[in-house]
């Protein structure tokens, strides 16, 4: 049995259903142990399940100990769990070899179980209805507000009023903004006919949801629908070319393809519309408790695709002092196929 350490928040919660911003989590063989502070001792207690709880006022020092009292000879660590500091304090004289492994706990998390993938359809499904809100926000009060106080709605709407946390900080991105592909908000007012695109999405028992849209604002029909007819023929060209992008790669994406393949398969469409050079990332990324997992829908993945495996499809065309146009779905590689969630 391997032994390993972690302190990352969400594969801590991925070992024993709870975590909090202060732990370290080490198995060792069939015994495992949860350390924290007495702010979470409590919580620790009722939520963690098959662990021991210890309460530790300086958990670096107190983990070292455990480690010297097992006589484990090896110990599994991913080195961005820990400062250079804390790995340090860790390993200095103990006897035991730290073993790297980078993204440890992501790499065994990258096909989800069939309740995993109940959950984030679920979070889907609520994300969903944050879009569906905010559409309804917008044709009745979003004629002239500013990017950032529609971000700010986006929030409030996501988030269902603060019953779900957000999976990030919502993208809310008018015309030229949109071209930027993590854009932050401005003063840029909405107007009739903009072109608005909004990637956000929230999180249900702690695993995360993901959706891009891009919108046509018409304030008496406007949704985020993937139907989108645009007044400006540009708009609709580059809109309907990623849409066009998107909806291949999901209808072709098989398990046993390269990750690289179903990357190929939205970029080659827009690249052979002259666009490539406008597509300036990955086609798709891996989601569960953290916003960005395995597997990465890349051109250089070489990644098997494999059942239970999920991840976006979001094909992209940014133009730059003009407009930018993302279409995003999550979805679940279900019976060898891609499934929006």
């Amino acid at each position: 049995m391997q032994n390993y350490i972690l302190r990352d928040e969400n594969a801590i919660y991925y070992e024993c259903g709870f975590s909090c911003d202060n732990v370290i989590f080490i198995s060792l063989g069939s015994e495992k142990f949860f350390l924290t502070d007495a702010r979470y001792i409590l919580e620790a207690k009722e939520y963690a399940k098959d662990c021991s709880i210890i309460e530790a006022n300086d958990l670096l020092t107190t983990a070292k100990a455990l480690l010297k009292d097992s006589k484990i000879k090896k110990l599994t660590f991913d080195p961005n769990d820990f400062t250079y500091y804390a790995y340090s304090k860790l390993s200095s004289e103990l006897d035991i070899e730290f073993i790297e492994e980078l993204n440890f706990s992501k790499l065994k998390r990258v096909v989800k179980s069939d309740d995993e993938i109940a959950i984030l359809s679920k979070a889907a499904i609520l994300g969903r209805e944050g879009f569906k809100n905010l559409a309804k926000y917008i044709r009745k009060n979003g004629f002239e507000q500013k990017e950032q106080f529609i971000n700010f709605k986006a929030i409030e709407k996501m988030s269902q009023q603060g019953k779900f946390a957000l999976s990030f900080d919502p993208i809310v991105a008018i015309n030229e903004n949109a071209a930027k592909p993590h854009a932050l908000p401005t003063k840029k007012r909405l107007k009739l006919n903009d072109l608005l695109l909004v990637d956000a999405g929230i999180k249900y028992k702690r695993y995360c949801s993901d959706r891009t849209c891009t919108s046509h604002v018409d304030f008496e029909n406007f949704s985020f629908k993937r139907e989108q007819k645009f007044k400006n023929k540009k708009h609709q060209k580059i809109y309907d070319l990623v849409l066009k992008a998107q909806q291949t790669a999901i209808k072709h994406a098989k398990i046993g393809m390269k990750a690289s393949q179903i990357d190929s398969l939205a970029r080659d469409i827009i690249t052979k519309a002259g666009y490539g050079k406008y597509f300036v990332h990955s086609t798709g990324h891996g989601v569960g408790l953290d916003i960005h997992e395995f597997p990465i829908i890349s051109s250089k993945s070489d990644t098997i695709i494999e059942e239970n495996m999920v991840f976006t499809i979001e094909p992209g065309i940014y133009l730059p002092n003009e407009f930018g146009v993302r279409i995003e779905d999550t979805v679940a590689m279900i019976d060898g196929k891609a499934i929006i969630l």
